[in-house]
This record gives C-alpha cells, sequence and structure tokens, in this order.
C-alpha cells in the first residue's frame, strides 16, 4: 500500500549488520523506494553529502560515528531530512528516541516491517512540502508558549525552543487542540498515520521530551489523562 507514495523516495539505511541491511534494502525496494545502504556513520554520511536523500534509517549503535553522531553532524549542517533511528529494545527511553540529537522518529529492534513502512510514510509526508494556504495564519499561543506553524518555530517566553520535526507536529496538534483531551489513537493516526496500540511506548516518550523541553521547572503545561489520553492547557 506504499508502494504508490513511494515511488521516488530515496531511503538510506546504515547499519552494521549486513543482515538486517539487506532486509530492509529488499523490503524497502519492494514498496517502491530506492534503497542506498551504509554500514557505519562515517560512509552514511559520505553518501548523504555526495547525494542527498528523502529520509534516512540509522542504526544507533555502529562503530566509529554512530547513528546520533550522525543525526547530530547531519542538524549541525541544518540538513533537515528526516531521520529514523533504529534501536536496540534494552536501551532506555533517554538512549533510545536520540531525539535530542535531532532524529524525527525512532523504532525498536525487533520490529514489525508493517509499522517500519507506517512510520516512513508518516515522515515523508510531513517532509513534503505544505500547499501555500489563502491567507497568513497567525501564530498559535497557550500560556507563555508561542507556536508559529508556517515557520515551524516554537518559543517559551522570550525563549526558543528546538524540536524535532515529531515533536513539533506533536505539540502543534495538542495547541490547536488545547483544553480538548486528545486520546493516544487519535494522537497516533494524526501524527503517524498508524496507531501502534496500547503497548506502545512511542507517544509516552514524545511526550516526556516535550515536557522536558518547554515545563523548564515551571508549572505542567501537557496533563496526563490517566486511561485516556493528553490535553494541553496553562496552569493557573
Amino acid at each position: 500500500m506504499g508502494a504508490m507514495d513511494a515511488t521516488i523516495a530515496t531511503v538510506l539505511v546504515a547499519d552494521d549488520d549486513r543482515a538486517i541491511r539487506q532486509s530492509l534494502e529488499r523490503a524497502l525496494q519492494l514498496e517502491g523506494y530506492e534503497v542506498r545502504t551504509a554500514a557505519d556513520g562515517v560512509q552514511a554520511l559520505a553518501a548523504v553529502h555526495a547525494d542527498p536523500v528523502d529520509l534516512l534509517i540509522l542504526d544507533v549503535m555502529m562503530p566509529g560515528v554512530d547513528g546520533l553522531g550522525v543525526a547530530r553532524v547531519l542538524r549541525a549542517e541544518n540538513d533537515r531530512t528526516p531521520i529514523l533511528m533504529l534501536t536496540a529494545r534494552v536501551e532506555t527511553p533517554d538512549r533510545v528516541a536520540g531525539l535530542d540529537a535531532g532524529a524525527d522518529d525512532y523504532l525498536a529492534k525487533p520490529f514489525e516491517l508493517e509499522e517500519l513502512l507506517a512510520r516512513l510514510r508518516a515522515l515523508l509526508r510531513r517532509a513534503a512540502p505544505l500547499p501555500e494556504g489563502p491567507a497568513e495564519e497567525g501564530p498559535l499561543r497557550v500560556g507563555r508558549l508561542t507556536l508559529d506553524p508556517r515557520a515551524r518555530r516554537v518559543w517559551r517566553g522570550e525563549e526558543e525552543i528546538d524540536l524535532s520535526k515529531t515533536e513539533f507536529d506533536l505539540l502543534e496538534l495538542l495547541v490547536r487542540n488545547a483544553g480538548i483531551v486528545l486520546d493516544h489513537s487519535t494522537i497516533y493516526d494524526r501524527i503517524w498515520g498508524y496507531d501502534f496500540g496500547p503497548e506502545s511506548k512511542n507517544l509516552a516518550v514524545y511526550i516526556s521530551y516535550l515536557r522536558r523541553k518547554l515545563e523548564d521547572g515551571g508549572p505542567p503545561l501537557i496533563q496526563t489523562v490517566r486511561g485516556v489520553g493528553y490535553t494541553i492547557r496553562p496552569q493557573g
């Protein structure tokens, strides 16, 4: 089902495990993607610098320059290519996400191919340029938080907050629905286009990252409604 919207997307798979590299290459080619591979971070950076791609799949643990290192270098160069990070399930959520390094999403091994494909489609869809709207949309505000949807920038008071693509999309969804409780399945469907089910910790990891970046010891902004989902509302 992904072949139609993936016909011209080029994906770079960087993993030092040759079996994973080859199986992903075959699976993605069957979906209609053009695939390049790299065995380590140095090769991955060289490949992207030589010829840009539409999306990167990076294994966190690689010899030499690891996946986090690749992400940091690209983001430091202002390269905004979407990055999906692969990680061993035993790593902690903070290590897992690699979000501070600039990754847009992560997936723990072993993973289901369908879930990986859904993540790729969501990242590519969100990376596509937005059609020009009929009118300029102004910034959105909740409490001390200001979010500019068109510039994709966020401020807490006067301080600008740097967010990954997925973090920004999640925050924008919450801000646009300020005061409304969004359930897990609605958020997964709107952000990832795929509900990963009740066992998935993916959403909780992104919420924790947003809280850490946005709240900075201040009053909580993102509220957890147990058994339902999340909402954003200023306190006091």
